[in-house]
């Protein structure tokens, strides 16, 4: 935690240029949110405040219509027509009016509005004894109508409109700012709180990983907070420690790849430098391993950028459908001839049938040569070497050089493409080559969709396989 601390006063965390901070957004998304619930809820309690206070006046207009029902003879209008006038009176005064069905005369009211709203509601066809309890909208207004039927052709409805009181409205809109200045409030402190909770883990990370640009592999950041920032902080250590692994494996390559450049360039050297004085013994013994060496420079070389190219867009296949058998027979006439100046076997395996697959047949038999000579380096005289050639379930063919040598240790099949992994346990041990040539021909293998893996060999050493698919 000490290094942390000291990486967190040392790097610098660039900022981003016209970006809030974490804090500062969850800010403003829980006001916001908060703001928008608040008003919503807000809409919703005025809803229900308005619906509240509708059911109220149709109870109290319910109630009313049917006291004037009561009072009301039940042979028709007739004879109380003008008691439902004094009552209509009485009524206005509270902002209801009262609508009559009248025989022969229809709907009577002093509003024309309440008189579309009663008949709207059903009162002009309203039968004896008949309620009617409803909500109409007439124009822009909502009525309450509360029909009674007194006869035939006859009954009166009271007719209010819905709306709120001012001091409701007030009432109203008060509480829903109070609630809305209080939850924004409450949004602001919970954002500030949530943002420095998430910002510091991660402005931990953020100085961790600025760190590692610069150099740093032995700080790690500390794994807190929710689980997505923990994860954030766990795939930087991860990522130091690979980088960590990585940086180790170029340097062990580059050192093997520098002892194997140092020792043609030593024999070059020294050779010219005997012709160069004129004390060389031989001069045409001296030419050959000056000439013998500066190839196996300009292969390593080559080796080395067919590596570096492999994995680019730029690194040409020229791709045909070819019959393997005779790739694999031509390579063979080579190798044939050198297993013979070395006391090694050679045996040839082919189907009967042809072997065709779509690939690069010039990369196959560059694969093929530096497996083949990987092999006869280990192979002792009177072992063999074998190169096979057949057809696995489903169509894919399989090449395979096999050879009779020492073979490799269980754990090594693992590694054995990894550049310089295999130079650098047996170098003392065996003949080695650069300790990039398996490594090129798994890159070249996968490069033309195939698979290239090592294993056992029935002849005792080992035996790599390439596996290309169906076409």
């Amino acid at each position: 935690m000490a290094q942390l601390l000291a990486a967190d006063e040392r790097v610098a965390v660039p900022q981003a240029v016209g970006r809030g901070s974490l804090t500062n957004r969850i800010v403003l998304t829980c006001v916001a949110v908060a703001g928008i619930a608040v008003l919503v809820a807000g809409l919703v309690m005025a809803g229900l405040a308005r619906q509240s206070a509708q059911n109220v006046l149709q109870q109290s207009l319910a109630a009313q219509a049917d006291v004037i029902a009561g009072q009301v003879d039940q042979r028709g209008l007739g004879p109380r027509a003008a008691g439902l006038g004094r009552v209509a009176q009485v009524v206005r005064g509270q902002g209801i009016v009262v609508v009559l069905l009248l025989p022969r005369r229809g709907l009577q009211s002093t509003d024309p509005q309440s008189t579309q709203a009663a008949g709207a509601a059903g009162l002009d066809a309203i039968g004896q004894a008949q309620q009617i309890s409803t909500e109409v909208r007439v124009g822009h207004t909502d009525y309450l109508v509360e029909a009674r039927g007194l006869g035939d052709n006859s009954g009166f409805a009271l007719v209010e409109p819905v709306r709120l009181s001012g001091d409701t409205r007030r009432i109203l809109l008060r509480n829903i700012l109070v609630a809305l200045g209080a939850g924004l409030v409450v949004a602001a402190m919970a954002g500030a709180v949530l943002g420095r909770l998430l910002g510091r883990p991660l402005r931990r990370t953020a100085n961790v990983a600025a760190a590692m640009r610069q150099g740093r592999r032995d700080l790690h950041a500390p794994v807190e907070g929710p689980t997505e920032v923990a994860e954030v902080a766990h795939a930087v250590n991860e990522l130091s420690v690979a980088l960590r692994h990585s940086e180790a494996r170029q340097r062990e390559f580059l050192l093997s790849v520098s002892h194997e450049l140092r020792t043609p360039l030593t024999a070059v050297h020294g050779f010219a430098e005997s012709l160069a004085d004129g004390v060389a013994p031989d001069p045409r013994h001296a030419g050959e391993v000056i000439q013998r060496e500066s190839l196996r420079l300009e292969r390593l070389v080559s080796d080395l950028l067919d590596l570096a190219r492999i994995g680019a867009d730029q690194f040409q296949l020229d791709l045909a459908r070819v019959d393997l058998r005779e790739t694999l027979t031509a390579c063979a006439e080579v190798w044939r001839v050198r297993c013979a100046g070395q006391g090694v076997q050679f045996r040839l395996e082919l189907p009967p049938e042809p072997a065709v697959a779509t690939t690069d047949p010039r990369r196959i038999r560059q694969v093929l040569d530096g497996l083949a000579e990987n092999a006869l380096r280990v192979t002792p005289a009177g072992a063999q070497l074998t190169m096979s050639l057949g057809r696995q379930p489903g169509g894919a063919v399989a090449l395979q050089v096999r050879d009779g040598g020492p073979g490799l240790a269980s754990e090594d099949y693992a590694v054995a493409f990894r550049p310089g992994v295999l130079n650098r346990k047996y170098r003392g041990s065996r003949p080695v080559g650069s300790g990039i040539g398996l490594a090129l021909a798994h890159g070249l293998v996968t490069r033309l969709g195939g698979t290239l893996t090592a294993g056992r060999a029935p002849e005792g050493g080992a035996a790599f396989t390439i596996v290309l698919p169906a076409t």
